[in-house]
Parts: C-alpha cells; structure tokens; sequence
C-alpha cells in the first residue's frame, strides 16, 4: 500500500486508487462554467441517459394518452342470408328420412341393392334434379 497526501488528511491507496489518483493529478479535467467539481462531471453523463430515456419513453407514451382518433366505420359485405321456405325444409327432411325408411325396409346390406336404388334413392335424385331445373328455368326469365 502507498500512502498519499491528500488536501486534508492522510489515507492509504491500493495500486488501483493510485492508478486513479494518478489519471486525476496528470489529467486536465472539464469542468462546468456553474461548478468546477468532478462530482457535476460525473453526474452530467447520468442526466444525458436518463433525458435519453425519457425522450424514447415519451415517443412511445404519450401517443397512447392521446385521444385516438375514430376510425372510419368499416364497411362489411354480406351475401343476403339464405332462407328456406317451408316446402323446401320440408323436401329436405323427407329427402333424408326416405332413403333411411327404404333401406331399413329394404336391407341392401343383406339383400339386392337395385330395388332400394330404384325405390329408395331413386325418388329423391329424380324430384332435386327437376327442382334444380325448374329453379334454373326460374333464373333465366
């Protein structure tokens, strides 16, 4: 340990204080117009990095706390909804339950399969097709 002389008193210096001590003796420092001291010097550089930060985290915030601005209403497009009248919800049940009742009476799975297309299967093909025609025809005019 090397001991120095200081303004006031006496104090022991490790190499790296010295090496400090030393950079502060040889070394002009800045000083402030306001205050000469090394302790302004030192702060200033804190203060420069918290403005720093405070002008980053007003970019960010303060657009936030702004009122925003009301956006235009946005115009959706819809197709019209479908709807069924009561002949054709009925046709739909009856298009299911038909092929159900045939085939439980009928058996294809154990029996021909011809007289179930024809009397199961085949009304139900056979009266979509002459709608969708007929719905076709409708269109047209």
């Amino acid at each position: 340990m090397i001991l120095l002389e200081s303004t006031s008193r006496r104090r022991r210096l490790s190499p790296v204080c010295l090496t400090h001590e030393f950079m502060l003796q040889k070394m002009p420092l800045q000083t402030t117009p306001m205050n000469g001291s090394v302790k302004d010097l030192m702060f200033s550089g804190i203060q420069e990095i918290l403005l720093i930060v405070l002008i980053i985290s007003g970019i960010f915030l303060v657009p936030r706390m702004m009122n925003p601005r009301p956006s235009p209403p946005k115009v959706v497009l819809r197709r019209p909804a479908l709807t069924f009248s009561w002949t054709l919800r009925l046709a739909l049940i009856v298009s299911i339950l038909w092929p159900v009742a045939c085939a439980l009476f009928f058996k294809p799975w154990q029996h021909d399969v011809i007289p179930f297309a024809t009397v199961g299967l085949g009304p139900v093909v056979i009266g979509w097709s002459i709608k969708w025609v007929l719905a076709g025809i409708k269109n047209k005019r």
